[in-house]
């Protein structure tokens, strides 16, 4: 079981519900750019909410008009419910990863960043389907075996194109090599496939590669740097931390920072997603990661983080979908409308 595992990050629950909100909500901005309606998992009503785009200087990443905070946001008004439909609100204006399935890549990934550039804004996309994913638990499966994987990668590269994308690389694949978790008999092709997963996304001309590197609460630089070398950090923009996690801004950038000095002071972005409140330390602590209480919303997405090494703090988890089914949430990556009120009206 995953929980046997208290410090790393929380991102194997979220491919449950992506079938239905990754190519749906993709397909459904697109549609909403042009002017139809969309329908999808978030709401009932027949098309989401006006949802503006962010100040480019400040934040760059499109905000998906489509989305499940979206379409709850029109599900809330139609209702008449202002007061909750305020707080989802406050999800449904940012930008958030939008994670890559494992259906039709090139297709999807088109519809994402062209919807993005017809906004004038950059795309954020999360590759997470490397093989033997998530060491069997909540979010097992990924790609068949290498070669499926590069087929895979090679579609979501031809569907950036020459369009302006930010990806975060694979969530826990290089953690789970250095934590014992990933057996030992798939290390070697896996660090040959994130090697060549960042060769390939820098191919494209307007695309920046951030090699997803855990949390501040599992392992340490000391335990990292060389991983990272060997994954092929040089080639990549930069690396990424706190995905679906709780850690602290702070201790996030402290992390980043020591890091950094050991790979060449590669930049970092940090999930400030729902750290608003920091990790989560009642309960049992193996799954201390999973739904936590009293959790909030963290820093707005922007690229103006004051701080020349961290490039930008993002919402790379999606605010509402569930961990899991634990403390009473739906299945992993399903829309949890209770909990994104909480994360959205819990006082930081």
């Amino acid at each position: 079981m995953y929980g046997s595992y208290t410090g790393r990050s929380r991102t194997r629950r979220r491919m449950a519900g992506l079938r239905t909100t990754g190519t749906a909500a993709a397909l459904g901005a697109a549609l909403l750019l042009a002017g139809c309606s969309g329908h999808g998992d978030g709401g009932d009503k027949k098309s989401a909410p006006t949802v503006e785009q962010q100040p480019k200087d400040k934040d760059p990443y499109w905000v998906n008009p489509d989305g499940n905070a979206a379409r709850q946001v029109a599900a809330y008004t139609e209702d008449g419910d202002d007061e909750k439909a305020a707080l989802i609100r406050k999800i449904a204006q940012q930008p958030v990863g939008e994670w890559v399935t494992p259906d039709n890549p090139e297709s999807q990934v088109r519809g994402i960043t062209e919807a993005a550039a017809a906004a004038d804004r950059d795309a954020l996309l999360v590759l997470y389907n490397v093989p033997h994913r998530d060491c069997g638990q909540f979010s097992k499966g990924g790609a068949a075996d290498g070669n499926a994987y590069r087929a895979w990668l090679d579609g979501v590269a031809q569907g950036i194109g020459d369009r302006s994308a930010t990806v975060i690389l694979e969530p826990d694949a290089l953690l789970h090599l250095v934590d014992g978790c990933t057996p030992q008999e798939f290390h070697e092709e896996r660090y040959d496939l994130l090697k060549g997963a960042i060769e390939r996304l820098k191919q494209q001309p307007a695309t920046k590669v951030y090699l997803d590197a855990g949390n501040a609460g599992w392992q340490s630089p000391d335990a990292l740097y060389q991983p990272l070398q060997r994954a092929g950090i040089a080639e990549a923009d930069g690396f990424s931390l706190n995905v679906s996690n709780f850690q602290t801004t702070a201790v996030s950038t402290e992390f980043g920072k020591k890091l950094s000095e050991k790979i060449g002071n590669k930049p970092f972005v940090i999930d400030t997603s729902r750290n608003g409140n920091g990790p989560y330390t009642g309960g049992d602590p193996a799954e201390s990661w999973c739904n936590p209480p009293g959790r909030a919303l963290g820093e707005a997405p922007t690229t103006q983080t004051g701080d020349e090494l961290v490039d930008a703090y993002l919402w790379i988890k999606r605010p509402g979908e569930s961990d899991g089914d634990c403390k009473g949430g739906p299945k992993a990556g399903d829309w949890w409308p209770e909990y994104a009120l909480g994360l959205a009206g819990t006082t930081k």
